[in-house]
């Protein structure tokens, strides 16, 4: 990209200048940071390419099919309390 221009000589100015600026005990965590940042950019990328790649079927999205099979939901069997009456004041 650079061709000559960039090359080992200057990523060692460049290293010594991060060094110099963020300092030794930092730059593990810099590390790590820069590293999942483009971990997370990849797998963004990566769906990005694999939805761009499905093939797409129909613009109307397809009503859900009834299913006979029996679903659970995670609701609370007890049964409902009934509302407080509460006395009007006089």
């Amino acid at each position: 990209m650079f061709g000559n221009a960039f090359g080992w000589p200057h990523l060692i100015v460049i290293l010594a200048v991060v060094l110099l600026l963020f300092g030794a005990p930092k730059l593990p965590g810099l590390a790590r940071s820069i590293g999942q940042s483009m971990r997370i950019f990849r797998s963004e990328v990566k769906t990005m390419k694999d939805d761009d790649a499905a093939p797409v079927e129909d613009e109307e999205p397809e009503a859900p099919k009834a299913s006979t099979a029996k679903t659970t939901t995670a609701r609370s069997t007890a049964p409902k309390a009934a509302p407080k009456a509460t006395k009007p004041k006089p």
